[in-house]
């Protein structure tokens, strides 16, 4: 049932809206992912700038890396619940717009000039205040994207929204590194200040709650004994499938906030080069997350699909390990490779355990399942750029590559496994 401060002056329109709409509500889950996602994994691309421009050592700038994953963590939740209460527009709208607001007081007063450092606290609260507002991003147009597509659409649906994070860290990583090279940091938060902003006037513009007619079908498509009776917050089963998502997020992290540091300082990679290295593991993670959501949408296989893809990450960061130890640095080549690949693998997921866990809840409660989600996955973007340098400091880059392929590992008994009963 609609709620009350979800009637707009376009209540009417949008019951007339068909169901091709629901393709436009896609494009709008994706450019806001985009969007923010170009800030949350874009400005890591920028980690040798940042830590040369604002005079950080690798500890602190883990710390401003990890400040906005904090931020995330802290409000994914509560953004989740002000979803499933107040709608998917209203929550969109607030967030983006707040966010590319706090962008733009960045680029005001947050940029490093020739007589002025700003001090490291400021940094951290302003990135830790981006995640805040961000954290909205996620809950709610997951929920939009669960409301308007059927149940066999879903896979490919969340995994084109999905897409929408490596494509904006790939748009990042492309443009980011260029302008804090040509532009500082006041031309890098403008930049995201602009996309962000772009994005919320496409949700004011499609984002609206689906015909009564299609959410009533989206309910009804649910696997039988799919939806639990008590919320998500007292369901062990989605907790599982929460803690899988946010424990396989973390050698993710550790790719997308530190290869930059470890091509540059290990493997002797110049800007172009890391640029075009992050890139490639932003468009090949995006690749595979449509792929993988179409496969699982065709075959009825997204818990085995998932236990899988965490021994192939496992597998894939073994090897980068191993390159490491026995190469060192003097075949460039085969670690930018072996990076790439392990990035790719440790990304392709993502689209079929959001549809996964969201089908569990069911589309009244998704909001909430994804913010609990996103909460843990945050907490391990604040938690990674910390501990890595730590790591590194204790061991080696070694060390770093067989933490994260072990911590890929940990998640394979969390995620469900395949049953008769469910299977499609």
């Amino acid at each position: 049932m609609e709620s009350p401060s979800l009637i707009t002056p376009v209540g009417q329109a949008k019951r007339a809206l068909g169901a091709s709409h629901k393709w436009k509500v896609l494009g709008v889950g994706v450019a806001a992912n985009a969007s923010f996602s170009a800030t949350a994994t874009g400005i890591p691309t920028t980690a040798i700038w940042m830590r040369h421009d604002y005079h950080l050592g690798n500890a602190e700038l883990g710390l401003v890396m990890g400040s906005m994953g904090l931020g995330l963590a802290l409000s994914e939740l509560p953004w989740g619940f002000a979803t499933d209460r107040f709608g998917d527009r209203p929550v969109l709208m607030t967030g983006l717009t707040s966010t590319a607001l706090m962008l733009l007081v960045m680029a005001l007063c947050a940029v490093p000039s020739a007589g002025s450092i700003p001090p490291l606290p400021l940094l951290v609260a302003m990135m830790c205040v981006v995640g805040l507002l961000g954290g909205s991003v996620n809950g709610s147009s997951g929920r939009a994207v669960m409301s308007w597509f059927k149940d066999g659409e879903r896979g490919l649906a969340m995994s084109i929204r999905q897409t929408a994070v490596p494509l904006g860290g790939g748009i990042g990583a492309l443009l980011l590194p260029w302008l804090a090279q040509s532009r500082g940091f006041g031309g890098v938060f403008s930049a995201l200040a602009v996309m962000v902003a772009l994005s919320a006037g496409f949700a004011w513009r499609w984002l609206h709650e689906p015909p009564v007619t299609t959410a009533h079908a989206a309910h009804a498509a649910q696997p039988a004994g799919s939806a639990p009776p008590r919320g998500p917050l007292t369901d062990i089963q989605i907790w599982r499938v929460v803690l899988g998502i946010g424990i396989l997020c973390v050698p993710q992290f550790a790719v997308l906030t530190f290869a930059t540091v470890f091509l540059h300082d290990f493997a002797r990679l110049h800007a172009a080069g890391i640029s075009a290295t992050m890139a490639v593991i932003q468009s090949g993670a995006m690749a595979m997350r449509v792929w993988s959501g179409r496969y699982t949408d065709k075959r009825g296989n997204r818990r085995s699909y998932l236990r899988g893809s965490t021994l192939v990450a496992a597998g894939s960061f073994a090897v980068l390990a191993l390159a490491v130890a026995v190469l060192h640095n003097t075949f460039a080549a085969v670690l930018v490779a072996l990076i790439a690949v392990a990035g790719i693998c440790v990304s392709a997921w993502h689209g079929v355990a959001y549809t996964e866990l969201a089908t569990l809840a069911g589309p009244q409660r998704a909001g909430t399942a994804l913010g609990m989600a996103n909460t843990v996955v945050y907490g391990g973007l604040f938690v990674a750029p910390i501990a890595i340098p730590h790591l590194l400091a204790a061991s080696s880059w070694t060390g770093v590559w067989i933490a994260a392929g072990l911590s890929a590992l940990l998640t394979y008994p969390l995620f469900p496994k395949a049953m008769r009963a469910v299977s499609r």
